[in-house]
């Protein structure tokens, strides 16, 4: 895979030697345990995989040559080039500006744009309706698309499933960028449903049943149908992609639901049902997979970094609060002292304080992992900073060290 040019203060010292030691002796991503630093009077279990994948690292790259190439030039990008604060605030400090907010409302208007400036879609990708606008403009988005490749695949199986007279049903977020532009891409292909969860399905089983009337679903799917959508016609023969960020098991779960029921309904027609590859994309699956591999260790606590609209930090979140304490934040900031945390409820949507979060007990394990969009540099200074708290800890460079000799041996 290629190597991308992402500036130096996204990059950790730290994080790249181990990242760089697990990926020599397990190439093939095999092995999902955590790799273990012991400070002594705290011991860190970090994810197997975290931080920045291939999307957001092509991006990034994008973005800063953008500014780079085009000097003195209006830059701007549709929404947030990725979810994460840190990234977004360094890229408007240099003069991008966002033309919407991640729900999609305007920010700016498009009068004020012309076919002279610079619009990068963001690596969400973006809907045939801003397309086409962008196109009325006159304005060229090829050199700088940061549409992460994940995100055109799943376009590509909507397309397929489309051509074969399917109906697309997409498992995301109907507010997230992304689900919106796979939801018009696929609108375009075939009659298209975004369901979000498994309760949303078992909804939508009573229609597949016929249980609910046509009137009943426009309510309960409002803004989540393609035009023109009837259940009754729409939902007899069905394929699922997903949001490529979404949980894994959560996707295979709804998938084999409305398999169960489709095929139920129809005399177990196979053809009722489109069997399509998962559509996670690859840093997804590995670092939830990782986060399960933490989770068999056991610990007192978990810290998941990121952005708190960030859906596949939100995931990890979700994960850890399965085992334990789990703190949810965007940086060291969060770290008020060893008594008290800042800290993200996705539920509730909103930030809370928490304190005595840290045990006392001779040693703590902490568990600590980032999403797919937080850079490294974070994650490292979250660490040096917990380990602030606490006397007589071991020096790093020793701790690297027994773990390189721990791994290679």
């Amino acid at each position: 895979m290629r190597e991308f040019e992402v500036p130096d203060f996204y990059r950790s010292p730290i994080i790249s030697q181990l990242k760089d030691i697990r990926k020599s002796l397990d190439p093939k991503k095999k092995d999902f345990t955590p790799t273990k630093l012991d400070f002594g009077p705290v011991r860190f279990l970090i994810a197997r995989h975290f931080g920045f994948c291939f999307g957001v690292e092509n991006a990034i790259e994008r973005a800063y040559k953008a500014i780079e190439e085009n000097p003195g030039k209006n830059i701007y990008f549709l929404s947030e080039m990725i979810h994460n604060p840190l990234v977004n605030s360094d890229l408007q400090s240099r003069g991008i500006n966002f033309i919407m907010d991640t729900k999609g409302n305007q920010l700016i208007d498009w009068s004020d744009i012309t076919s002279n400036d610079l619009v990068i879609v963001p690596a969400f990708g973006t809907t045939l309706e801003t397309k086409k606008i962008l196109n009325e403009k006159g304005i060229q988005t090829e050199e700088y698309n940061t549409t992460c490749p994940f995100v055109e695949r799943v376009w590509k199986m909507s397309k397929k499933l489309g051509d074969k007279d399917y109906t697309i049903v997409i498992h995301g977020k109907s507010n997230h960028e992304e689900t919106r532009a796979t939801f018009s891409h696929a609108s375009k292909e075939g009659p298209s449903l975004i369901v979000k969860n498994i309760q949303e399905t078992k909804v939508l089983e009573q229609y597949i049943r016929g249980e609910k009337t046509k009137e009943e679903f426009y309510i309960d799917f409002a803004g989540k149908y393609s035009e023109g959508f009837d259940p009754e016609i729409h939902l007899k023969r069905v394929g699922v992609v997903n949001q490529t960020t979404m949980l894994a098991s959560e996707t295979k779960e709804i998938a084999s639901y409305i398999k169960s029921v489709v095929e139920d309904v129809y005399n177990k027609d196979e053809k009722a049902f489109a069997d399509t590859r998962d559509s996670l994309c690859y840093a997804t699956n590995d670092n939830q997979s990782a986060t399960y591999g933490l989770l068999n260790e056991g610990a007192d606590l978990a810290i998941v970094v990121g952005g708190y609209n960030s859906s596949n930090t939100t995931h990890l979140v979700e994960l850890c609060e399965e085992k334990c304490p789990t703190y949810f934040i965007t940086g060291k900031d969060k770290l008020l002292n060893k008594n008290e945390i800042e800290h993200f409820d996705w539920r509730e949507k909103a930030e809370n304080k928490s304190i005595n979060y840290l045990p006392e007990k001779e040693k703590i394990d902490i568990i600590l992992t980032s999403g797919a969009s937080c850079p490294d540099s974070i994650v490292e200074a979250v660490m040096r900073t917990v380990l602030s708290f606490f006397k007589n800890t071991r020096p790093v460079e020793s701790v690297l060290k027994e773990a390189e000799e721990l791994y290679q041996n």
